[in-house]
C-alpha cells in the first residue's frame, strides 16, 4: 500500500523505477547491488509463565544493525566502502570523455576487489554514451556509443532539454533525507506514466547496509516518491 507524507509517496516493497529508454538500460539494468532487503519478524511462541509479564515489540521495530545481513546487504557492505571514487566524480570523468555532455547515470558494479561506475553520458542531440570507470582510480575508459535510433536519440533530447535539475543536485535532495553513499543514479520518465521527467536516486545507509530510493522531479527536485525495500 502507497502511503503519503508530506506530498511524497511512501512505498514499500521494491520499487518500479523510472521508464527508461532502451540505450540506457544497459547502465540502469541493476542486479544485485540495487535491490534491499529487510528481515521479517518472527513469532516467538508462548511466553513463559515463570517470567514477568511479556512486553510486544512494536510492529515497525527496525532490524538491529548488528544482526545477520542478508545477502544484498553483505554484498552492498563489501562493495562500498571500497569504492574510492564517489558517483560526482565518476560522472565528472565520464563528461571529461565525451566533450559538450550532460550525466544521465551512474551505477555502482563490480567486486570488492574490483569495483567501478558503470555511467551514462549524453550531448543536447540525444547521443548517449557509456563510459566505465574505476571506482578506486578515478580513471574513464574509452566512450561506447548507445543506440543509433532517431526515436531514442529525439526522446532523450527532449528528456535533456526538460531537466533543470542536475544529477548532483538530485542527490542532494536524496541525501539531505537518507543519510548515506548514493550508489545509483539515473535520470528518466516519471513512475507515474505523465510527461514528468525525474531523477531516480539510490542511497546506501552504512548502519544496516539497506538501500532508500527516490524519485525527484527533475524540474523542481520536489520528491515524487520514496522506497523503502523490505522484501
Amino acid at each position: 500500500m502507497d502511503t503519503k507524507r508530506s506530498g511524497a509517496v511512501i512505498r514499500r516493497g521494491r520499487p518500479a523505477g523510472p521508464r527508461t529508454i532502451g540505450l540506457v538500460c544497459a547502465v540502469a539494468a541493476a542486479g544485485a547491488l540495487l535491490s534491499g532487503c529487510g528481515d521479517s519478524g518472527k513469532d516467538t511462541g508462548s511466553p513463559d509463565k515463570s517470567a514477568g509479564p511479556s512486553r510486544a515489540m512494536p510492529a515497525t521495530a527496525p532490524a538491529s544493525p548488528t544482526g545477520s545481513l542478508n545477502a544484498d546487504q553483505a554484498q552492498r557492505k563489501a562493495l562500498v566502502p571500497k569504492a574510492k571514487v564517489d558517483y560526482g566524480q565518476a560522472l565528472k570523468a565520464a563528461i571529461a570523455a565525451v566533450p559538450s555532455s550532460e550525466a544521465i547515470a551512474a551505477e555502482l558494479k563490480g567486486t570488492p576487489t574490483g569495483p567501478y561506475w558503470d555511467t551514462a553520458v549524453a550531448t543536447t542531440d540525444g547521443a548517449a554514451y557509456a563510459v566505465r570507470v574505476d571506482a578506486v582510480s578515478g580513471k574513464a575508459q574509452k566512450p561506447q556509443p548507445q543506440s543509433d535510433d532517431p526515436d531514442d536519440k529525439q526522446q532523450l533530447a527532449a528528456r535533456l532539454a526538460k531537466a533543470t535539475v542536475t544529477a548532483q543536485q538530485a542527490a542532494q535532495t536524496a541525501t539531505e533525507k537518507t543519510k548515506g553513499t548514493v550508489t545509483t543514479i539515473e535520470l528518466g520518465d516519471a513512475d507515474h506514466g505523465n510527461d514528468t521527467v525525474a531523477w531516480t536516486v539510490g542511497v546506501v545507509t552504512p548502519d544496516d547496509w539497506n538501500e532508500t530510493t527516490y524519485e525527484i522531479d527533475a524540474t523542481n527536485r520536489k520528491v515524487l516518491w520514496m522506497n523503502v525495500d523490505q522484501d
